[in-house]
C-alpha cells in the first residue's frame, strides 16, 4: 500500500558517502502530520486519508476549519492534502504521521508549486530559439508565426509569452538518502519543486504511477 507525508522545503545541501562521492540533497522538514479525516467508500465514494501540516493561527481559521480540526483534537492546519491507496486500518483520526514512515533508500514522488517567474517571453518560457541579431534583422526574441494565415485566428495552445511558473509540478522516482527522526527531516536526492519554505507532498512512488 501507499504511504505519504506533508512537509516544508528548507533548502539544499550536500552529503558525502564513505567513498567520498558527493550527493546533492533537498532538506524537507516534516513535522508530525495529523490525520484529520478518513474517507470511506460508503460515505465518500473512495478511500483516502486527509493529512494536515503546519498549524494555522486561530484568528486566520474560519469556523468550518476549526470544527474539522477539533474532530481530530488538533489545531487548524495550513496545508491539507489527501492520500489515496492507503490501508485505512493503519490510521485513526487524530493520529500523528512522522518521518519514520519512510526509510533511507525509499523511492518517492514529490509534488510542489514551482517558482513563479512572472510574465516571460517565448524564449525563456518555451525554450524557443531567437532570430538573427544582425544584418538588418529586427526579429530577435519575438514569438514567430501565428500559424495558418487563412484561419483568421490564433490556434489554441500556441506557445506565446505569458505567465511562467506557479504551477503544480511532480518529480517522480526521487531517492530518500537519509531520515533524521530527531529533527523531523527527510533528505531527498536532487531538487524538488518550489522555493524555500514552500509546502510539498511526499508520496511513495508506487502510489502515483
Amino acid at each position: 500500500m501507499a504511504k505519504g507525508i506533508l512537509g516544508r522545503k528548507i533548502g539544499m545541501t550536500q552529503l558525502f558517502n564513505e567513498s567520498g562521492e558527493l550527493t546533492p540533497v533537498t532538506v524537507i522538514q516534516a513535522e508530525p502530520n495529523v490525520v484529520l479525516q478518513k474517507k470511506t467508500e460508503e460515505n465518500d465514494g473512495y478511500e483516502a486519508i486527509q493529512l494536515g501540516f503546519a498549524e494555522k493561527r486561530e484568528k486566520l481559521a474560519n469556523k468550518p476549519a476549526k470544527g474539522h480540526a477539533e474532530k481530530a483534537n488538533t489545531a487548524p492546519k495550513r496545508f491539507v492534502r489527501e492520500f489515496r491507496e492507503v490501508n485505512l486500518e493503519d490510521y485513526e483520526v487524530g493520529q500523528e504521521v512522522t518521518v519514520n514512515t519512510f526509510a533511507a533508500g525509499d523511492v518517492v514522488n514529490v509534488t510542489g508549486t514551482s517558482k513563479g517567474k512572472g510574465f516571460q517571453g517565448a524564449i525563456k518560457r518555451h525554450n524557443q530559439s531567437r532570430g538573427p541579431m544582425s544584418h538588418g534583422s529586427r526579429y530577435h526574441r519575438r514569438p514567430g508565426t501565428m500559424g495558418d494565415i487563412n484561419s483568421m485566428h490564433v490556434f489554441k495552445g500556441k506557445k506565446l509569452p505569458g505567465r511562467m511558473g506557479g504551477k503544480t509540478v511532480t518529480l517522480q522516482n526521487l531517492e530518500i538518502v537519509k531520515v533524521d527522526e530527531e529533527r523531523n527531516l527527510l533528505l531527498v536526492k536532487g531538487n524538488v519543486p518550489g522555493p524555500k519554505k514552500s509546502y510539498v507532498q511526499i508520496t511513495g512512488a508506487s502510489a502515483a504511477e
